[in-house]
Parts: C-alpha cells; structure tokens; sequence
C-alpha cells in the first residue's frame, strides 16, 4: 500500500524536475540507472546490521514505525532513508534491501541493493568500536556482489548493470563523531586538519576501488553539521549546536568538493558527484517551521538527547508526532528529513547534469 504521503512526495519530485531540467524533453528519470549501490553508515544502512553480532541495531520498534507496514527492518528512523526515494523516484522499485538479507531475489540482485552498516566509516577503527561492517569490507561484499548478479544475469548483462548503475557513498560523520571528538582514538594522533586529510585519502582510494569493479557513477556525502546533532550537543551539555565542529565540517566538505573532480579527471568516464547535505540540514535548522517541524535539538525518541539504536526502545517515551521533529533519535533524521534532502540532492544531481552537459 503506498501512503498518500509518499504519492505525494513522488509528485513534489515529479514536477520538480521538469522545472528544473533543461535537458532533451523526451529525458526521463526513470531511465537514468539501471540499479542503485549503496555504501555508507547508518544514514544509508537499510538493515545489515539485523544479521551481524552488533548492539548497534535498529531491529526494533519505534524504529520503522512510519515504514510501510509499521515494521522496524533495521533503518535508523521512523520510515525510509534517503536511499529508498531514491530507487522509488528512479522507478527501480519502492525500497532498497540490504545486501546480508538471506535470499535475495534475483530481481533485487539485478536492481541494487545495500552495503551500509550503522556505525561504520572510512577509518576501520571506527567500525570496530561499534563491531560493525567497515567501508573496506562492505567492498568485499560488492565484489561477491558482482559474483552473485553475473550468476543471475550473466557476463556480459552483469557488466552493463555494474556501468550503468549509481552508487550512493554516505560516510565520515562517524569518523568524527566517534573516532576523533568521541573517544579520542585519532585525535591524539592527529590534527583535526591531518584526520581530514586522512579520512579523504580514504574516500579517494575507495572510489579508485569502486571504479576498477566497473562503476562509473558515484554520488558521494560531505558531512553534516555534526555539531547539531543531538547527541553532540549533550557531550557538551547544551542545547545550542557546537559551533567548532561545524566549523571543520565545511572545512572537511570543501576538501572534498574539490578533491572529487580531481578523482575524475584520473578516472576517464567516470562521473563523481558530491552531495551536500550540510546545506539542506542547515536549511532545516534554521528554518524549523518553513518544512513543518516544531523540534530540531532534540530527537523524537525518549529525551531526544542520548537514546539511539538498543537505548530507543518501544518502552522509551516517544514523541507524539515523528514528523514535526528533525530527528528521530539522538543522532538520525526523521522520514521528514530525509525526504527534504532527497529533494536538494535531486535538484544538485540535476544542477550537475546541466552545468557538466553530460548526460546519465
């Protein structure tokens, strides 16, 4: 069943583009990607980590508690990710499943699935605070990925597919937030400027991986304004966002916006993107009641402040409507959230269509 919320949404997006593009009138969204990949964190993971030995899991209501169905599948908010307006906007189908779901169908398999882990980053330190799928491994999972569609499809078709497909890269945030500010693991070993770069020549070598396995389009994150998020709000105890670590990640975005047509240029036929979500989350923060929300300091679930994946229960006290809050929990967005930064990201991807005269 498809709620008038999400029809309603698909329509916003619908007429979106055809005032946005200016590109052939017979260019058709629907026809941009043949599957969509997706690596990241808990901003993106749909539900891998249901099926490794991780405390980090979001296998329980409220989670999911807007999702079709009112089933928590493992996505860290009240409803779907980013993700999965994707794949429904790109007319592939309505959500993206994640990759260690036992018995894919052989249609997912040739339409894309989910790599992501909650709690994961490009350090591999990051992952094994949490016990979680690192970056690194998520590709060995794409690389018995391409076995797996080339047994369904074929050689020849699995090729195609892997080209023609996009892959969604969201990571870094946990990097910071854990690694570096949290437990201070790198932070005795780096200057925040150094971790930046650390972390970037991460992100490089793993789209120079990506591109060897035959994807040729890559949408890749920057951060968001981390200091706003509840929980770094409460390390600090205050309501008001942390002004220095929203600081370094405009400094980290910059980097990294100009180090990906850097990428490109090495990559011949390559198409890297970045995504700015920093802009869009600002934009929400600033603006609470232009996109509908009454609450952006704390989450939906509990105090707002602390609870997030096995401490937001179904026995934490929940707010009474999800969607007039930013976030849903102490560190992830609400649907809400999601659906206005699928918005943004639709009207750069497009932006970057026209600005580069390429076309998908």
């Amino acid at each position: 069943m498809i709620h008038h919320s999400s029809m309603t949404f698909t329509l916003f997006i619908f007429i979106t583009l055809l005032k946005l593009t200016t590109a052939d009138p017979t260019h058709n969204l629907t026809n941009l990607f043949k599957a969509v990949l997706v690596f990241g964190d808990s901003t993106a993971d749909s539900g891998n980590n249901n099926y490794i030995s991780t405390p980090f899991k979001a296998d329980h209501l409220p989670y999911g508690m807007n999702f079709p169905g009112k089933t928590p599948t493992g996505r860290f908010s009240n409803g779907k990710l980013v993700a999965d307006f994707w794949v429904s906007l790109l007319g592939i189908k309505q959500t993206i499943p994640p990759y260690l779901k036992p018995n894919l169908s052989h249609f997912d398999i040739r339409t894309g699935v989910n790599f992501a882990s909650a709690g994961s980053g490009y350090d591999d330190i990051t992952a094994g605070v949490s016990q979680v799928i690192p970056i690194s491994k998520q590709l060995s999972y794409f690389k018995e990925y391409i076995k797996k569609l080339k047994n369904v499809v074929g050689v020849t078709e699995a090729k195609t597919i892997i080209q023609g497909a996009m892959v969604s890269l969201n990571a870094g945030t946990n990097d910071f937030t854990i690694s570096y500010y949290g437990l201070r693991t790198r932070k005795d070993e780096f200057a925040i400027g150094e971790y930046q770069d650390f972390v970037l020549k991460k992100v490089q070598n793993y789209t120079k991986e990506l591109y060897k396995l035959g994807i040729r389009t890559m949408v890749i994150s920057g951060l968001p304004p981390m200091g706003c998020l509840p929980i770094q709000m409460s390390s600090r105890f205050t309501r008001n966002c942390l002004k220095e670590q929203n600081f370094e990640a405009r400094i980290y975005n910059h980097k990294l916006k100009k180090l990906l047509p850097k990428i490109q240029s090495s990559l011949p036929g390559s198409q890297i993107i970045y995504a700015d979500v920093y802009t869009p989350m600002r934009e929400m923060i600033q603006n609470p009641r232009k996109h509908g929300f009454t609450q952006t300091k704390v989450g939906c679930c509990g105090t707002g402040f602390l609870e997030a994946g096995p401490i937001c229960t179904p026995y934490t006290p929940l707010c009474s409507n999800p969607s007039n809050h930013l976030f849903f929990d102490s560190i992830h967005p609400s649907e809400a959230a999601y659906r206005y930064i699928t918005k943004s990201l639709l009207k750069q991807i497009l932006g970057y269509m026209k600005k580069s005269g390429r076309s998908f």
